[in-house]
C-alpha cells in the first residue's frame, strides 16, 4: 500500500532531508514550499515525478494552509505522517534587561506555535485515516523549560516549549483512536533559521534527518500515555 506523508518548511535544509529521505523509502510525498524562487525541490520532483507534489504553503496564514491540505485531499484520502518542521527563530540576543521586539515575538509564535497547529488541525481528518496516525513536530532543546540555561532566545524558546504543550495535547486526543505524536530535538543542524546557512551546526541536514526518520520506523516503541520527546538518537529528553 501506498503511504503518504506531508512535510512542512521543506524548501532546503531538515525539511528538504526529510522530504528527500521520504521519497527513498517509498512514501509519497506532500512538500509544503514556502520560498517563490526555483530550488532543489523542483529538481527532487523530476527525481521522484510520481511521488513528490510540491505544495505552496505559509503556515502562518489560515488562507494558506486551507488551500494546502485541499490540493492533498484531492490527490489522498489518508495521511500516514505528518512532520511540523516548519519554523523561524526571530531574536536570539535580546535580554529582559533589554528593549524587547514584541511583535517579532508574535510572528515567531505565528508560525512555531500556531502555525504548525493550524497544519495539524486541518490536516488531522485525514490522519485518522491511515493506520499509523502518526504526527512528529520538530522541536528542541530550546523548549524545555526543566533544562533550561539561556537569559535571551524570547521567541525561539517559548514558542517551542508550547509546541510541546500542543503536542501534549493532541497526543491525549490521538492515543484513545490509535494515534500519537512525538516530538523531536534535531540537533545543531546546519540551517537557514537565521536567514543563511549556519555552517556551525554540527550535523548535516541529511544525517539529522535520516535519524528522525529511523526513529519514525520504530514509532511503535515509543508508544505511551505521553507524547515521546525524544532528541535525533531516539534519547529521551526532559520537558
Amino acid at each position: 500500500m501506498n503511504r503518504f506523508a506531508f512535510v512542512t518548511g521543506a524548501d532546503h535544509g531538515l525539511g528538504y532531508a526529510f522530504a528527500e529521505g521520504l521519497l527513498e523509502r517509498g512514501y509519497s510525498v506532500f512538500a509544503g514550499k514556502y520560498l517563490a524562487d526555483k530550488g532543489n525541490l523542483e529538481q527532487l520532483g523530476e527525481k521522484y515525478p510520481d511521488q513528490l507534489t510540491l505544495v505552496p504553503l505559509d503556515i502562518s496564514s489560515s488562507d494558506s494552509v486551507t488551500a494546502a491540505v485541499e490540493k492533498a485531499r484531492g490527490l489522498t484520502d489518508r495521511l500516514d505522517l505528518l512532520i511540523n518542521n516548519a519554523a523561524i527563530l526571530g531574536d536570539i540576543r535580546a535580554k529582559v534587561t533589554e528593549p524587547l521586539d514584541i511583535e517579532e515575538i508574535q510572528e515567531v509564535f505565528n508560525v512555531n506555535t500556531l502555525g504548525t497547529l493550524r497544519v495539524t488541525n486541518a490536516l488531522t481528518p485525514l490522519i485518522l485515516q491511515s493506520e499509523t496516525k502518526l504526527i512528529v513536530n520538530i522541536s528542541s532543546e530550546a523548549g524545555s523549560i526543566a533544562t533550561c540555561w539561556r537569559e535571551s532566545w524570547f521567541a525561539y524558546c517559548m514558542s517551542k516549549a508550547a509546541l510541546n504543550m500542543q503536542s501534549a495535547l493532541i497526543h491525549n486526543e490521538l492515543k484513545k483512536l490509535g494515534g500519537q505524536v512525538m516530538v523531536v530535538h534535531p540537533g545543531h543542524v546546519r540551517s537557514y533559521m537565521q536567514g543563511a546557512l549556519d555552517e556551525k551546526g554540527s550535523l548535516t541536514p541529511a544525517e539529522s534527518a535520516g535519524q528522525i526518520l529511523g526513529l519514525v520506523g520504530r514509532h511503535k516503541e515509543f508508544m505511551g500515555d505521553r507524547p515521546a520527546f525524544l532528541n535525533y538518537k531516539g534519547e529521551a529528553m526532559e520537558w
